[in-house]
């Protein structure tokens, strides 16, 4: 008997020379033997774990029975055979019996152990130690146990156990440990294996005409293997048999232990996923089969050991291409976990197979399935140059299904819908789920309308919301305004201006009321209809509003329409822009102009007026309207608004209103004092009778001295019908007063000199005479004086400390302070103003007496031509000098102590 243990080597022992010695030998993948001595006797069973490097060994040490159990640590050694952790005896209720079956979990905390007498002993804890496991027995019959395995699911543990006449099941997990009985038949020893988990990890059984699956809870599919199974054995997907060369009933002596020397083995080896036999040869006398190294290993009676490779996979799906079993090499392929692009190429070879034996209908199936790695146009052609247009549509379906289509694809797969004339596939394809849209839908609406399938595109605009193209065809192709208007209303606010723009021209031409109603909505406070195809927009409360000004070339022929939704704006909105102000303003002075009615005329005209007093128009606009339609109360209206009042008297000149020339005179005149001087030059050039406009203007210019009497006799000397009665009275009451000013200023001449010949007398008497300070009180405090006091040319006397308490420079009079202060600022300010030249003109030109100006700044001398003086050479000061320095020291009061 030999048994696989370790990723490297092989432990086996003689099946022949057990009795003999007990020995456990190791073969290495190099075939190198070694061996150490487990048992005095012999060794019946091995168990070698996967997961870890224990192996447990079930023999015996004396004569009879009683079968010893040990667990050996490979990787430790004592004396240089593995180490033994635990011995314990094998027998059920101290019953002597033979061990028939061992198993082992793979986290080393259940060992089950079967036995002739149908018993089955559990051990539950660490294996490997005595004193952490304890030991019990679980099963109890009359049948000898043939297979144990353990399956563990998540934190589930089973135990299947199969016996001669029965399959069952322990739950380990739970305390009870329930049994479950799967089946009333069961298999010899050695004909029961555990499958790995890409099968369920289900419990194989094999009997003499079927191979059953066994699940924990119910029994699996059957598979019909015939002939007397002698071994059962699983790995990597693939399920191992050895059967006799005929059925043989016999189930006496566990089954398949009595074989002839000579007698043949068949061993097959099936792929139960792809359902095809892998492997078939005759051996003599198998004694065992196990997998390791990535390979099958046979050892036969005659202690021969064979090793089956298994092939790789490119070479098997060869094999299988070359007698053309390609659903066989697919499935080969899948269980192989080939990657997808080997897939493809499979599924190509196998669509190419086909549509060479004229199978086009399997073809395109297997072409289907190649989608994502085959390029399309390789089957497009081939079906393009077949004429099989019903082929060419299922495989483009499942182009665009996959979101793989590209344009040409799209526009390809309408064609053939089209072409065959097939209304309900070409509708299922457009009016799929939202989600199962796999194609470009613009592409799709632009095929639509060519092949003229309007109602079709106009679904898939309005579906996947391409409102261009719904409009497009609503109005070009369809001629169906109204509902255009419709869908635009029911747009989102920024996508039905940018649509209203575009086509709102069109729709005012062909609906006009309607599309009025929905300009009006759009420039007030727009919110879609609520059935609108974007129902976000229904969401969001934010006000949306259209600048209206944009729209009204929209309403190029349509004046009506345009005067009813400028009304609408400013009465809505009184703050809409100055354009839609502009426009309407132009519309009523359009039926002003044309009305003949003269109520109509007026109310009219009392419209325009009100626009324009609302302050929202543009001025240099409103006016040239007002002007175009020779609208006049709007012109003078602007022109006052503006201040243009010089225009205002130029409008009333061209249309000879006299009596609005002095009105205009008398209204603005204040701001602008030159309508007087235009208006006396206007009725001067007139040649009729204008005396009584002229004295007027006479009038107010003689009371506000406007213009010089020589320049007013100039003006009016270009009149020949004005004659000298007419400034009469303007000359003698302006000769009069010009008198009583001569007169005026000769007496403030008078004073002036007399005044002066005072202050020169004075400095004379400064200069030559000296001054006697003659107070006896203190102009500070009025105390008698006291020496230390301090005397001013000024005449006042101070007491030092009263000075230098109060004053605020010792070298000025704090009484004369103040008035010198004035004198000087005067002076510092004509200084500052001397070079003014600029404001000099202005004040010039704004006075009504200029000769009053002129006469100020030569008193501040500013026409005076400046001297510069310097001191003489030697550093002598001249007489001049002298006086300079006397009239500073008068100014200035110089200090004096006494």
């Amino acid at each position: 008997m030999v048994i696989s243990v370790m990723p490297y080597d092989y432990v086996f022992f003689d099946s022949y020379n057990a009795h003999m010695d007990g020995q456990i030998w190791f073969l290495t993948r190099s075939l190198q033997l070694s061996s150490f001595q487990a048992y005095k006797l012999r060794v019946t069973h091995l168990y070698q774990l996967k997961q870890h490097n224990i192996l447990v060994s079930v023999g015996q040490d004396e004569p009879g029975i009683n079968p010893l159990v040990k667990v050996w640590n490979l990787d430790k050694k004592d004396s240089g055979s593995p180490l033994c952790t635990r011995i314990f005896p094998a027998i059920p209720g101290n019953k002597p019996t033979e061990v028939s079956c061992l198993s082992v979990h793979e986290n080393l905390n259940f060992m089950a152990i079967g036995f002739t007498d149908g018993s089955v002993v559990l051990t539950k804890g660490d294996i490997t130690r005595d004193r952490h496991s304890k030991t019990l027995s679980l099963h109890e019959g009359n049948c000898p146990i043939t297979g144990l395995a353990f399956r563990q699911a998540g934190k589930v543990t089973h135990l299947f156990v199969a016996t001669l006449e029965k399959v069952q099941c322990y739950t380990l997990s739970v305390k009870e440990y329930p049994r479950i009985e799967l089946d009333t038949h069961g298999c010899a020893l050695r004909c029961s294996a555990l499958t790995d988990p890409s099968q369920d990890s289900q419990f194989i059984v094999a009997g003499d005409d079927c191979v059953y699956l066994y699940q924990p809870d119910e029994r699996g599919p059957c598979f019909a293997f015939d002939g007397h199974k002698l071994l059962t054995h699983w790995h990597r997907g693939y399920l191992l048999l050895i059967t006799h060369n005929n059925k043989s009933p016999s189930k006496s002596e566990f089954g398949s232990r009595q074989t002839s020397p000579t007698e043949k083995h068949i061993l097959t080896i099936y792929d139960l996923d792809n359902k095809f036999i892998a492997y078939s040869a005759a051996f003599d006398d198998v004694i065992d089969v196990l997998a390791e190294w990535g390979s099958f290993y046979v050892l036969t009676r005659d202690r021969t050991l064979y090793m089956l490779q298994e092939k790789d996979t490119q070479t098997k799906l060869e094999m299988l291409f070359k007698k053309n079993l390609f659903v066989m090499a697919i499935n080969l392929a899948k269980s192989q976990h080939l990657d997808n692009d080997g897939l493809s190429e499979i599924f190509r070879q196998y669509g190419d197979h086909l549509y060479v034996k004229g199978d086009h209908d399997g073809a395109i199936q297997q072409y289907i399935r190649t989608i994502g790695k085959l390029e399309p146009s390789y089957v497009i052609r081939k079906f393009l140059d077949a004429q099989r247009i019903h082929n060419l549509t299922a495989y483009l379906q499942a182009l665009h299904r996959q979101s793989l289509a590209n344009a040409d694809h799209t526009t390809l797969l309408l064609n053939c819908y089209t072409k065959l004339k097939d209304s309900s596939k070409l509708e299922e394809f457009i009016k799929s789920n939202e989600s199962e849209v796999h194609f470009d839908v613009e592409i799709a609406i632009k095929v639509l309308r060519q092949a003229g399938y309007h109602s079709h595109a106009v679904f898939l605009a309005e579906k996947h919301m391409h409102h261009e193209w719904y409009l497009k065809i609503q109005l070009e192709d369809l001629k169906n305004y109204q509902e255009a208007l419709r869908y635009i209303g029911r747009l989102p606010f920024d996508q039905a201006e940018s649509n209203m723009k575009r086509y709102g021209k069109i729709l005012m031409h062909h609906v006009p009321e309607s599309s009025t109603i929905l300009l009006k909505r759009l420039c007030t406070d727009y919110q879609p209809n609520k059935d609108s195809t974007d129902r976000d927009s229904l969401d969001r409360p934010a006000e949306n509003k259209a600048n209206p000004e944009e729209f009204i070339p929209v309403f190029a022929n349509n004046p009506r329409e345009l005067r009813a939704f400028l009304e609408h704006m400013i009465e809505v909105d009184p703050f809409s822009p100055e354009g839609v102000y502009d426009t309407l303003l132009e519309l009523r002075l359009q039926d002003w102009a044309h009305e003949q009615d003269p109520g109509k005329k007026k109310v009219l005209q009392e419209a325009a007026l009100s626009l324009l007093r609302s302050d929202h128009t543009v001025f240099d606009k409103a006016l040239v309207l007002c002007q175009m339609h020779n609208f006049k109360e709007g012109v003078l209206y602007l022109y006052e608004k503006g201040k243009l009042y010089q225009q205002i008297m130029h409008y009333h000149m061209q249309n000879e209103e006299y009596g609005k020339v002095v009105e205009a005179c008398k209204r603005y005149g204040d701001s602008e004092v030159c309508l007087w001087e235009q208006a006396l030059g206007y009725f001067a050039r007139k040649e009729e009778n204008c005396k009584a406009y002229i004295s007027e203007v006479l009038q107010h210019i003689d009371e506000n001295n406007l213009m010089p009497p020589l320049l007013v006799v100039q003006t009016l000397a270009h009149n020949s019908t004005a004659s000298l009665s007419v400034i009469k009275d303007y000359l003698i009451n302006k000769l009069e007063r010009e008198t009583q000013q001569i007169e005026e200023d000769e007496r403030k001449i008078r004073q002036y000199r007399e005044e002066t010949a005072h202050l020169r007398t004075e400095i004379q008497e400064l200069k030559t005479c000296a001054k006697i300070f003659q107070k006896t009180k203190c102009s500070m405090c009025n105390s008698p004086l006291e020496l230390p006091s301090v005397h001013f040319l000024c005449g006042h006397s101070f007491h030092q400390h009263c000075l230098e308490s109060f004053a605020e420079s010792e070298a000025e009079c704090p009484t004369c302070t103040p008035e010198n202060r004035k004198v000087m600022d005067m002076l510092r300010a004509q200084d500052q103003k001397r070079d003014l030249h600029d404001h000099f003109h202005r004040q010039l030109k704004c006075s009504n007496d200029g000769f009053s100006v002129i006469a100020d700044y030569f008193g501040r001398g500013v026409f005076n031509k400046l001297t510069l003086i310097t001191d003489p050479p030697g550093g002598k000061s001249g007489a001049g000098n002298l006086e300079a320095e006397f009239n500073r020291d008068l100014l200035i009061n110089t200090k004096r102590n006494v």
